[in-house]
């Protein structure tokens, strides 16, 4: 297709670029545990592509202690369960980048196309660094620096500016739900890495199965009925 149609392609990090999730499931389990709250992998779900404040705040729920810190105590236990998680990347390497991503984006980047990451983590410069991507990126979105967390498209349209693309035009690649939200609220192109992201305008089990020739012509499909519409 003519990837003129397209402006630019906007990565999530953690589970398409690689699977940190369990690193931050080990951290949130190793924090809820010193307040007495047991969380398992299938609670940990809820926590993809949300910020640490809005898991933390997930997590004190479950246990129904909610209100029983202050919002500096959660400030304090939001960073210690940082601690625990960047003390688990420290095995991160270059085999950690997950199958079919390092095709797919020279792929993107040989059709002369930007591409961004949009993830709400606020350690992806370090996770970049470990998988020797530091440089990959034409635009990082800084997690400090954006005020609400996904589902909402803040995240998505704040790289899509910096890379001055229309979302309308672009392309964004999630592994979950929340994430999806943001793409869709974007009014970008979703592509889910997942077997139940059924919002996906685009969906593959798993990352070995993106295409760029695939995603490509799924896009040009997207784009041409909205232009019937």
């Amino acid at each position: 297709m003519d990837e003129k149609l397209i402006d630019a392609v906007i990565f999530d990090l953690d589970g398409v670029i690689t699977d940190t999730a369990h690193y931050h499931f080990l951290a949130w389990r190793e924090l809820a545990r010193e307040v007495d709250i047991d969380i398992d992998e299938v609670f940990n779900e809820r926590l993809k592509g949300v910020s640490r404040m809005a898991s933390l705040e997930l997590i004190l729920q479950e246990g129904n202690r909610q209100n029983d810190f202050t919002l500096r105590e959660k400030e304090t236990m939001a960073e210690k369960k940082n601690q625990h998680y960047c003390q688990f990347l420290k095995h991160l390497t270059p085999q950690d980048i997950l199958p079919g991503i390092v095709e797919l984006i020279t792929a993107i980047k040989s059709a002369g196309l930007p591409i961004g990451l949009a993830s709400v983590s606020r350690n992806a410069s370090t996770v970049l660094n470990a998988l020797q991507l530091e440089d990959t990126f034409d635009y990082v979105v800084d997690a400090s620096k954006v005020k609400k967390s996904k589902p909402d498209p803040e995240i998505f349209l704040t790289a899509c500016k910096q890379l001055s693309a229309d979302p309308k035009r672009s392309i964004g690649i999630e592994d979950a739900s929340a994430g999806i939200d943001s793409i869709k609220a974007s009014d970008m192109f979703a592509v889910g890495v997942g077997n139940t992201l059924f919002k996906s305008d685009y969906r593959v089990d798993a990352t070995n199965e993106l295409n760029w020739e695939v995603i490509s012509a799924e896009y040009k499909k997207w784009i041409e009925i909205k232009s019937v519409r």
